[in-house]
């Protein structure tokens, strides 16, 4: 249970380190392409082009960190079922638990990504 709350932790703060830098390259690409005497097309495409690319990194990273603990926590969940049978019950319980707050953090992630998209 330890592990997947560190996961959990370890994946909150790489959502918003990823929030973070992805509006920190969208906000200094901006201000990089309004210096530059580049016709306003150009300066949309670029900029949604960056953001594409933002957004995709924070689900991709969270996805894939999502994935692995949620394997993890599926292994070690039938480890200790097979050692202790009596105690399935628990086990089942605590590892729903787990893998919910695992998928909220990628679902909050996925919204970050939305956000990024359409508001930044």
């Amino acid at each position: 249970m330890k592990t997947i709350i560190r996961l959990s932790a370890v994946m909150a703060v790489m959502l918003l380190v990823f929030t973070f830098f992805a509006g920190t390259v969208c906000f200094a690409e901006s201000e990089e392409t309004a210096s530059t005497t580049q016709s306003v097309e150009e300066n949309e495409n670029s900029g949604t082009s960056s953001k594409a690319m933002a957004a995709a990194a924070c689900v991709a990273v969270v996805a894939a960190a999502g994935a692995i603990s949620m394997g993890i926590a599926i292994a070690r969940s039938v480890d200790g079922i097979s050692r202790q049978p009596e105690a399935e019950s628990k086990i089942r319980t605590a590892l729903m638990l787990g893998l919910v707050f695992i998928e909220t953090a990628i679902i909050y992630a996925l919204i970050v990504a939305i956000l990024i998209i359409f508001v930044m």
